[in-house]
Parts: structure tokens; sequence; C-alpha cells
């Protein structure tokens, strides 16, 4: 019995319907495989990225390494042995040359160098002066000790090398006359006895006048090596008020004799004591309780200076005297 025409015409659509049916799910299997792949990818590509920075660590760690000592080659930072021991030869050999020419040119420097005398000086003809007790300003009250202490404590320690007893060792010099010894190889010394002070020695009077209100100043010039000053130097004191202060020196007039000179320097003439001058201050009640301004010049040579103003203390030194009832 055969079929109708519209019952074979359908068999077809059905069958068309099908095929259709299964393409597509092999395009979304498809679809959903490249999904699965495209997942699959990055995270392939994350561990082979890993690997490869692991990799460039590693060989980067190795080229550290080797960078400080290298095991196939045996070099260490970058030398071998070999490289190293010429390498500190050459800077052995270059320092010890350095060494032996600097002790070559202080050895030929010294040996035109005289020990006793500095080769350049520069303060020859204009030495400074100096005060014991040493204090820019000298105050005390006289009825009492304690505050004058400390200024008898200083004078007598200055004043111990030239007990009678040490400079009777010394030499007697020619007054008035330079103590040249230039070709002696022992300098002398010449006696500047304590004694010679007076009343401001200190044998007399312990106090050194602090203790009747009318002090005493020692005045000594710095040593110069070699100087020999043209004509009689003396210490001449001065106070800056309206009337003249009284004062009396020791020894007298203030000499500075010229058998002190020349001084020869501490190696060649270790014993020297240089002369001193003992400057008595005749205070008054009226002068108590008043601070004196008083300055000290080396005068009597005119090579010795003492009115360089760019130097206060250059031939001349200040201070100031205040006592109290």
């Amino acid at each position: 019995m055969s079929s109708s025409p519209e019952h074979q015409n359908q068999e077809p659509k059905e069958d068309g319907k099908e095929e259709r049916n299964e393409e597509r799910k092999e395009d979304v299997k498809e679809t959903e495989v490249k999904n699965v792949e495209m997942k699959e990818e990055p995270e392939q590509d994350k561990k082979d990225g890993k690997k490869e920075e692991t990799k460039e660590m590693k060989e980067t760690k190795e080229s550290f390494m080797d960078s400080i000592y290298n095991t196939r080659s045996g070099e260490f930072l970058g030398r071998t042995a070999r490289s190293w021991g010429l390498i500190l030869l050459f800077y052995l050999v270059f320092y010890a040359f350095l060494a032996g020419l600097f002790l070559l040119t202080m050895w030929v420097m010294l040996q035109t160098l005289d020990e006793n005398v500095p080769r350049y000086q520069e303060r020859v003809a204009n030495p400074g002066l100096v005060i014991c007790p040493h204090a820019e300003e000298i105050s005390f009250n006289h009825s009492e000790p304690a505050s004058y202490t400390q200024y008898i404590q200083q004078m007598n320690h200055l004043l111990q090398q030239y007990n009678d007893s040490v400079q009777a060792q010394n030499d007697l010099c020619l007054v008035g006359q330079f103590t040249e010894q230039d070709d002696e190889p022992t300098k002398k010394v010449c006696q500047f006895k304590r004694s010679i002070l007076q009343q401001c020695s200190g044998l007399h009077d312990a106090s050194f006048g602090f203790a009747e209100g009318k002090p005493c100043v020692i005045v000594k010039m710095n040593r110069v090596i070699g100087l020999k000053p043209r004509g009689n130097p003396y210490i001449n004191c001065t106070a800056k008020r309206d009337s003249p202060l009284h004062m009396q020196y020791f020894p007298t007039e203030g000499l500075l004799d010229k058998m002190y000179f020349p001084y020869y320097g501490k190696k060649a003439h270790p014993d020297y004591v240089q002369p001193l001058v003992a400057v008595k201050l005749f205070l008054t009640k009226e002068d108590f309780n008043v601070e004196q301004a008083i300055e000290c010049r080396v005068e009597g040579s005119e090579d010795l200076r003492n009115d360089d103003s760019r130097d206060k203390f250059q031939g001349r030194v200040s201070f100031r005297v205040k006592v109290s009832e």
C-alpha cells in the first residue's frame, strides 16, 4: 500500500531538522571545548612564566656568585690568584718607594736645621710683656688675706728659680754688656737674684705689699732667641687717671740689663732666667675701692716696638687693680 504524497513530503523535513539539531549540538560542543582550552592556556602561560622567572633568578644568583668566586676559572672578584699577587706586589713596591722618598726628603731637610735656633723667626725684635700675678684684674680686700692668697702663691712660684741659693751657682756677668757665647758649646747663665727685687722680693714682706694695700706686680719680657736690644731697655708703667700714681721699680728705674741678652734657646740655654722688673704701687686710702687702669711698656730701645695697634701685648701689657678696705 503506497503512502500518500503528503506523508512522503514530511519525512525529508524531519530528517533535515534532526541534521540541523545535530550540527547545533556539535557547534555547542566545539564552543565549550574552545572555552575550556582558552581557560587552560592562561594557566599554562602563568606556569611557564613562573618557570622562566625562577630560571632567570637562578641564573642571576649564579652570575653574582661567579662574580665573587668563579669555581670554574678559580677567579676571585674577577682576578686569578696570580693576578692578585702581581697587583699586590706592584702596590707594595710603589708605596715602599713613596715612603722611602718621604723619609729621604725629611732627612735632607733636617740636615739644614739648627736644633738650637729656629730657621725662621717672625718676632725677633718685638717681644711681648707679661705680668705676675697672671690676671687682667687684680682685685682684693687688703684686710682679708684669703682674697689675695692666690696672688701671693703665683708670685712665690715664679720666684723659686730666682732664689739667691739657686742663682749663686750661676755666673757673674759684666753689667751693661751683652753676654755673647756663639762659640761656646755650653752657655752660661747670668745671676739674677731674688733679693734684687727688695721690697717686692717676698723675703722681707711675705705678702708682697698686698696686706697694706700697696701691692707689687712683677713684669717680665718674653724670651726671644738671639735678641740684642739696641739701647738700654727699661720698663715704664703709667696709670690712666688725672693725677699720677706713685710707683717704685726694682731694680732701680726698671732696667733690663744687657748682660741677660742674647738668649740662645731652651736646649742650648736650659737654665736661663730672664730679667724681672717689680713695680710697687703706692695706693692711698683715696685710691681704695676705685679701679686703677695701669699700662706698662718697654722703652729705651728703638728696635723694641710698643705702639702696634693690632697687637696690644707687643712691647706692653695692661691690667687693672682694685683694692677694697
